[in-house]
């Protein structure tokens, strides 16, 4: 489409007329073509060059209307003017509903012609608005494609990461195991089933996202609940048959899920380790919501704190239970009215977002 030449395709039975439109627009900048029915401006059109149509409702053959649906159907069909002799509003508001850019009303003489200089310029800014509008939408839409292709495959990278770190970790947790089942020495035994226990807490976060449909979260219960079957199948596993859970659907960020995992890791070895010295007893893990914060408790019905120290403890599982604290910004108590051991965790739900630091100055 030329802006400075346009070219428009006049449609008429009525020759006389045709070259009072001719002259007329041909003087206020325009390039016209005559086509005298319906069928002959069809043909013209589909041959490309036609920025513009005037057409009218009357003729032999297809009359205004049907040769409107027509030119309608076609691609990148050129925008179009009716022009007729009626007065009647029917036929105008018919064809504008069926496409047209502008309706107005001929006369013999060709008074209208000004008239249609003006429909057949804004018809034409009308088609370049749109044409620009449906560029700026159809980039959009493929911008919008593109993102989606690269967020899934960034979801496939994702989740095969997580599975090879998952498989990865789990390789060593059970060379932990073996090595563990090996040794006959009692502390280094522990030594490696506490380690054991600590790559399988990371590891089965990444199983959990591998196989999850949300990259993004962790359900914490059945977290836990995996991993209290990997702790059953540790080295310490024939003294954890009355290994419990308890726990509410609960989604959280991956990073905290590891650093919770550690922590049931901690409490629940440590309960195995010192709260029954005659034998195995009862370990239950509960995780539920209490408003927004989620509470995280392990108990057993041993010996209880104020039994003497063991002499086998190094303090490295309750430091790393206050630096796994720490990085979930929680609390960690023991309950005084529990019979027993009953240490409950207690953290927000959300994570908190840091506040941006005041301005200075």
């Amino acid at each position: 489409m030329s802006p400075a030449s346009p070219t428009l395709l006049y449609i008429d039975d009525d020759a006389a007329l045709a070259r009072l439109v001719d002259r007329g627009l041909k003087r206020l900048g325009f390039t016209v073509e005559h086509a005298p029915g319906g069928s002959e401006g069809l043909d013209r059109i589909k041959h490309g060059g036609i920025d513009v149509v005037a057409l009218d409702q009357y003729m032999p053959g297809l009359d205004g209307l049907e040769t409107l649906e027509r030119i309608m159907a076609l691609p990148e069909a050129p925008p179009v003017v009716f022009v007729t002799a009626s007065q009647d509003s029917k036929i105008a508001v018919t064809a504008l509903k069926a496409g047209a850019a502008d309706y107005l009303v001929k006369d013999v003489q060709g008074e209208f012609i000004p008239l249609l200089q003006v429909a057949a310029e804004g018809a034409l800014r009308q088609a370049r608005l749109q044409k620009a509008r449906d560029e700026a939408e159809a980039e959009v839409r493929a911008s919008r494609d593109r993102y989606a292709a690269l967020a899934a495959e960034r979801e496939v990278l994702l989740r095969e990461v997580n599975h090879r770190v998952g498989n990865s970790l789990q390789i060593i947790a059970s060379l932990l195991h073996l090595q563990a089942n090996s040794s006959t020495q009692e502390d280094v035994k522990a030594a490696l089933t506490n380690a054991m226990g600590r790559v399988a807490a990371v590891a089965q976060v990444h199983r959990r996202l591998y196989t999850s449909h949300d990259l993004k979260s962790v359900l914490l219960n059945q977290y836990l609940d995996a991993l209290l079957d990997d702790l059953r199948r540790s080295a310490e596993g024939n003294r954890m048959s009355r290994l419990t859970l308890r726990g509410e659907a609960i989604e959280i960020d991956p990073d905290r899920a590891v650093a919770i995992g550690i922590v049931v890791n901690e409490l629940v070895m440590n309960a195995v380790k010192y709260a029954y010295p005659d034998g195995p007893g009862p370990i239950h893990v509960e995780l539920k919501l209490d408003g927004d914060d989620i509470v995280l408790a392990i108990a057993d019905n041993g010996v209880g704190l104020n039994a003497t120290s063991d002499p086998r403890s190094t303090g490295m599982g309750q430091r790393i239970v206050s630096a796994m604290a720490n990085k979930l910004d929680a609390t960690v108590a023991p309950d005084p009215s529990h019979a027993g051991t009953k240490i409950v965790v207690r953290f927000r739900l959300t994570k908190d977002v840091p506040k941006p630091a005041a301005a200075v100055g």
